[in-house]
């Protein structure tokens, strides 16, 4: 897969985050282009923590969840396919997939490949969650249906922003690689081109704010010549302003013969909503969660008076049981800063995970501890969706998680010890009450789950040693 036309000067090792340089930027890490992607640390960025997924997954999940399907004709044999040949894909895009590393269709592939490479096309709402496989199963889509022949635009993604656009651009790029006549361009903030330019590229890649511009307004694509339109994370599309509107306008300008592929992590009624008004007739694949369960974790607590204490308690619990890995939940920035600073004097090898890192920090501090080079993952709230390591053996709430109004917050406590209790193992979490508020908070949080949590007396260590057996 080559790239297309490039009006900029060649990258140079001082490559300032200029979009217009992308296309020149073929076979080197994409990087250093992530220099602008700092977190607003007050609020969950979804598009942030998208983008971060991508970046640490090193392989797909093994997912035992269940695919449920609702096609646009019940009556039409419903196929799935367990190899890529089974595809009939051309012999340069089955190469492309062995080169990356598939052996076999993932769960959600199984059943989404043969209704996007369906004649006629089919559209298609898919629900799934990261690392599922979506994004190789969009772009062979894509790639298979374009026309090589033709120098123009043909299909069409639209991602929420600059760097998730990025990360599907590299799957393209990778999948690709022995289909060279097929060229892509990134239709993003910056990629000045010539007024009057038609593109020759065949896949356009972007942001809905510049897609639009280059078919409305400037007139670089043909919006009637694509042939398949694919809308990647409507949820964290719709949580930026602006694009919802973007993407329908789009949407409105592509023929009816067009083939409108979308895909989110979650629906909620408005991303439902707004799916429906992208997606005529579609079949809907959704991956049914895994139910995160309590099951199979101990939950203790332990009182203290004050930060210093919870930090003895802390020490005491290392001192009487063997943890492999630990994840340590605190509430701000500068209690874990502090926290991860008392344990690196303890001698403890500590990762800190905190709201102003850049998605790239964020993702080297996981691999490491993901790679077992720290043995502690101090972090806030913040950061810690989506983290799954299969070594962690204990979860510690420094502080219980509650929302901005003080309640408890029984999601993210859900969320956070279920990061234990995973892959079928045994788990340990440790809640640390400081006050009468976070005592009310622990029995609230006791009440909604219908599971009692054990008083545990950390100056006790044969108590602590009972624990851990």
């Amino acid at each position: 897969l080559s790239f297309g036309t490039c009006n900029t000067t060649p990258c140079a090792s001082s490559c300032s985050v200029q979009a217009g340089l992308l296309q020149c930027s073929l076979g080197r890490s994409s990087s250093h282009f992530y220099q602008t992607s700092t977190i607003n640390p007050e609020h969950d960025d979804k598009a942030a923590q998208s983008l971060l997924n991508k970046l640490i997954r090193s392989n797909l999940v093994n997912t035992t969840n269940q695919v449920e399907v609702l096609q646009r004709d019940p009556t039409s044999p419903l196929y799935s396919v367990k190899s890529f040949e089974e595809l009939r894909l051309k012999p340069q895009l089955l190469q492309g997939v062995y080169a990356m590393g598939f052996n076999r269709p993932s769960k959600i592939q199984e059943t989404a490949l043969p209704m996007m490479l369906a004649e006629p096309p089919q559209n298609l709402i898919a629900q799934s969650q990261s690392g599922t496989g979506k994004t190789a199963a969009f772009v062979l889509a894509m790639l298979s249906h374009v026309d090589p022949e033709n120098k123009w635009p043909q299909c069409m993604c639209v991602s929420p922003t600059y760097e998730l656009a990025l990360q599907t651009g590299k799957v393209i790029e990778q999948m690709g690689k022995f289909y060279p006549e097929v060229q892509l361009v990134y239709a993003i903030r910056g990629n000045k081109l010539e007024r009057g330019t038609k593109l020759q590229e065949q896949i356009v890649i972007g942001t809905p704010g510049t897609v639009l511009d280059w078919c409305q307004k400037l007139k670089f694509i043909d919006p009637r010549k694509i042939k398949v339109f694919v809308l990647d994370e409507a949820d964290v599309m719709i949580a930026t302003q602006g694009h919802q509107d973007q993407s329908i306008r789009i949407q409105r300008m592509l023929p009816k013969t067009c083939q409108m592929l979308l895909f989110s992590a979650t629906f909620e009624d408005t991303v439902w909503n707004f799916a429906k008004r992208i997606v005529p007739d579609p079949n809907i694949i959704k991956l049914k969660r895994e139910e995160e369960t309590l099951d199979t974790i101990k939950q203790y607590y332990v009182i203290c008076n004050s930060k210093e204490e919870k930090f003895q308690a802390l020490c005491n619990i290392y001192g009487a049981i063997t943890i492999a890995q630990a994840m340590i939940f605190c509430h701000t920035r500068k209690t874990a800063g502090w926290l991860a600073g008392e344990l690196s004097r303890e001698g403890h090898q500590v990762a800190l995970l905190s709201g102003e890192m850049q998605v790239e920090q964020r993702a080297a501090v996981i691999e490491r501890f993901r790679d077992g080079k720290e043995k502690v993952l101090v972090t806030t709230n913040v950061c810690a969706r989506g983290i799954d390591v299969e070594q962690v053996s204990v979860v510690i709430n420094f502080d219980l998680p509650v929302d901005k109004d003080g309640n408890p917050d029984n999601e993210t406590y859900l969320h956070r010890i279920g990061r234990t209790g995973r892959f079928g193992k045994r788990g340990l979490a440790i809640n640390m009450v400081d006050s009468r508020f976070s005592m009310n908070i622990l029995d609230r949080i006791q009440e909604h789950f219908n599971k009692k949590i054990e008083k545990l007396d950390t100056d006790d260590l044969d108590e602590i040693e009972k624990i851990a057996n």
